[in-house]
């Protein structure tokens, strides 16, 4: 683990493991690194680096003072920092779930020959429609007051807890991403989302220039992004679709054992794995 540095001197939490190919995993919005645990081990095991961070405002990184060091700009630039630090000058693939999915494009789009390959895991392009663009605003709103107003404990104990952690929260992995999603700082998750998560800016008419490699993964069940996944899979020029039977938008802790198989399988087609 380290504390990697911002370009605004912000202290950014990371983690390596293992070595070979680095493999970067961003995470969903108001979740942390936590999130990932289920895939250190066995994509380790299988040749990989595994690299875990925490976005600015979550997890173990440290919250920003001023409210403008908050924007999709400033986490892309973070990204690049954390790949600086844990594999400097090497290729990698970068990839997250959610929101994290939206990261990595940005990332791919704006340094292409950083990345070696995609993971694009219950995401999707952003929202190009205006309506369907103030409808995602109006939900993170709708989060970030409930998180101001009761602490994160509230995201865990309603709706929203099968987006943070899944659906079978009697797992270990999800209680072990409960508990590190619950001693977050509220307020700096929820300026995270007004300002990154909600007007974060859509990249569908960019995906046929991205030349990298992508695996689109989505759960079966995750039917709020069943349609992005085709239509990422539809327009990256080098795609191949995986859908996990009976996974919801959590698919790599819910399913842990097939989400890692495709990924393992996807890395090897890659030739990122010894």
């Amino acid at each position: 683990m380290s504390r990697v540095q911002a370009s605004d001197g912000l202290p950014l939490y990371a983690e390596a493991h293992g070595r070979g190919v680095p493999v970067v995993f961003s995470c969903g919005f108001a979740t942390t690194c936590e999130n990932f645990r289920p895939q250190v081990e066995p994509l380790v095991a299988a040749g990989a680096r595994v690299v875990l961070w925490d976005y600015r405002g979550h997890g173990r990184s440290g919250v920003p003072a001023d409210p403008a060091a908050y924007s999709i700009g400033q986490v892309v630039d973070d990204l690049g920092r954390v790949l600086d630090w844990a594999a400097p000058g090497r290729p990698a693939v970068v990839g997250g779930l959610s929101l994290g999915g939206l990261v990595s494009l940005h990332f791919t789009l704006a340094h292409p020959e950083r990345v070696r390959g995609l993971l694009l895991l219950d995401s999707g392009p952003g929202f190009k429609n205006p309506e369907a663009a103030a409808r995602w605003q109006a939900q993170v709103e709708r989060t970030a007051e409930l998180l101001e107003t009761r602490g994160m404990e509230a995201l865990l104990q309603g709706p929203a807890a099968a987006t943070a952690i899944g659906r079978r929260p009697e797992l270990p992995a999800a209680r072990a991403a409960a508990a590190a999603i619950a001693v977050q700082d509220p307020r700096a998750v929820a300026e995270f989302g007004r300002r990154v998560a909600g007007p974060a800016p859509p990249v569908i008419d960019d995906l046929g220039r991205i030349e990298a490699p992508a695996l689109v993964l989505v759960g079966e069940e995750d039917e709020a992004y069943r349609r992005a996944a085709d239509v990422m899979a539809a327009r990256l020029p080098k795609a191949s679709k995986v859908v996990l039977a009976g996974a919801g938008h959590i698919s790599n802790i819910e399913d842990a054992e097939a989400f890692n198989a495709a990924v393992i399988r996807f890395l090897g087609e890659l030739g990122a794995l010894p």
